[in-house]
């Protein structure tokens, strides 16, 4: 029975995996080690910034378990997002960890990188043809959002992988992709039913995280034919269940039924998930739609401003049992002493926010419960043009602020509770994610360069 057996190293690289669990998969005899890179979860300040979500240090010790095992092995190793949103200049880090690896360890293979961001020329002339279209919520799109994007970059889906396995690339480092393409590429490539690879590679994506309780990030394993899949973690402390597998369908997905790529859309409506062992899942039955265009997914990140904080605390129960006229007083106050600080024009200058912790939070207007506690954390946030100017704003909030006064209270009061001195905190530059929306290209490698190089020996 035609079959491929996959090694995923953890969720994200950087994240960390035991290295003993990696020597047991490696003895089940995986075809190649995947990794996914990057997410956009952690929000817009990585592709803005070109910063990364962990350390040098942290992807470097994941890259070489997984370079050792399969330079040991001979098979490929992929990652796709490199370094977190997978800019050119996030894929020249990862590829120059990779390389450091290979001069310390002594080893030699063929790389494969894949630049995944965006011209702009290239864009605003596929925006003029009619050729980028709004998703759902998709915020407006013009030629002056591209033009002062920090970076735009588009989502790859198999095909540049496939392509950099056909040339011989036995290291594969692209910038930002579809979590599922690194896991899809090669048992596509190879004839396997789509339906069941994207399927696997929808489970696979995030490692260990479709087993019952992770505690900790870790490989994941799948053996995959063209009828089913088998997914069985080798930690031996982690098990799957047809529970656990089945509901990672709705992890980053808006609907646990369709999973949408570049090339089509896996259906999981008919899938059956059957455990054939105490640890050892089946699924079989999604089927896959190929899709009438292909298309590209386009990422894109643009200074929003510069930010300064405070974080304070409120207990006084005479101040919580009328929070929300208190701090409508204190932010109409600190706007007036803002405008009489900095002059007529500085409300188009700046933003002032703030967030009420213990009530509303995380999830704002969403939030069902109502209860409020006897303590409440605030963040007062102020953006800016400038850094010094968010730093100034919050300069004088945060005087307002801890003597803003209740009416049942005569003289002078502390209200706040600031954890930090200075109170008001510099929190830099600031991005906000520009775009929703899929281009068309004419071909699925045109968005994408790909560049061999023979690294070491």
């Amino acid at each position: 029975m035609k079959e491929i057996r996959i090694l995923s190293a953890t969720g994200i690289l950087g994240s960390g995996f035991r290295e003993e669990t990696m020597k047991r998969a490696m003895r089940l005899e995986p075809d190649f080690i995947g990794a996914d890179s990057g997410s956009t979860d952690p929000g817009p300040h990585y592709l803005g910034s070109g910063d990364t979500l962990f350390s040098d240090s942290a992807y470097k010790r994941d890259l070489r378990l997984m370079l050792l095992a399969g330079r040991a092995a001979k098979i490929p190793v992929i990652v796709g997002s490199a370094c977190t949103s997978g800019s050119d200049s996030q894929l020249a880090r990862l590829v120059g960890i990779a390389r450091e690896i290979a001069r310390e360890e002594k080893l030699s293979f063929k790389l494969a990188a894949i630049h995944s961001e965006q011209s702009r020329d290239y864009l605003k002339r596929k925006l003029h043809e009619g050729r980028i279209k709004p998703l759902a919520n998709a915020p407006h799109l013009d030629d002056a959002v591209i033009d002062r994007s920090e970076h735009i970059v588009g989502m790859a889906g198999i095909e540049p992988f496939v392509e950099a396995l056909e040339n011989g690339a036995e290291v594969v480092i692209a910038g930002r992709s579809s979590d599922t393409s690194i896991f899809s590429a090669m048992p596509v490539m190879r004839g396997i039913n789509p339906a069941t690879v994207w399927h696997a590679a929808k489970i696979l994506e995030c490692g260990a995280a479709c087993v019952v309780q992770r505690k900790y990030p870790d490989c994941n394993f799948a053996i995959v034919r063209d009828d089913h899949f088998i997914v069985e973690p080798p930690n031996p402390d982690y098990r799957c269940d047809p529970d656990s597998v089945a509901s990672h369908n709705l992890y980053e997905n808006a609907t646990p039924y369709e999973l949408i790529e570049p090339s089509g859309v896996l259906d999981t409506r008919s899938a059956k998930y059957e455990a054939i062992s105490d640890r050892a899942v089946k699924v079989s039955g999604s089927t896959f739609r190929p899709a009438e265009r292909y298309t590209i997914k386009l990422e894109g990140a643009e200074l929003a401003g510069y930010q300064a904080i405070i974080v304070g605390s409120v207990r006084d129960p005479i101040i919580v049992r009328q929070l929300d006229s208190w701090l409508s007083g204190l932010m109409s106050a600190a706007k007036d002493r803002i405008a009489a600080v900095f002059g007529a024009g500085i409300e188009d200058r700046h933003k002032l926010d703030v967030r009420v912790f213990g009530r509303n939070a995380t999830m704002g207007r969403l939030e069902p419960e109502t209860a409020i506690g006897h303590e409440l954390g605030l963040l007062f946030q102020a953006t800016a043009d400038t850094q010094a100017l968010a730093t100034a704003i919050m300069k004088s909030v945060s005087h307002i602020a801890v003597h803003y006064p209740v009416p049942e209270w005569t003289g002078l009061i502390t209200s706040i509770a600031y954890p930090y001195s200075p109170a008001e905190i510099p929190r830099g530059a600031a991005y906000r994610f520009n775009m929703n929306h899929v281009v068309e290209p004419a071909t699925p490698l045109e968005m994408f360069r790909i560049e061999y190089d023979r690294v070491g020996g």
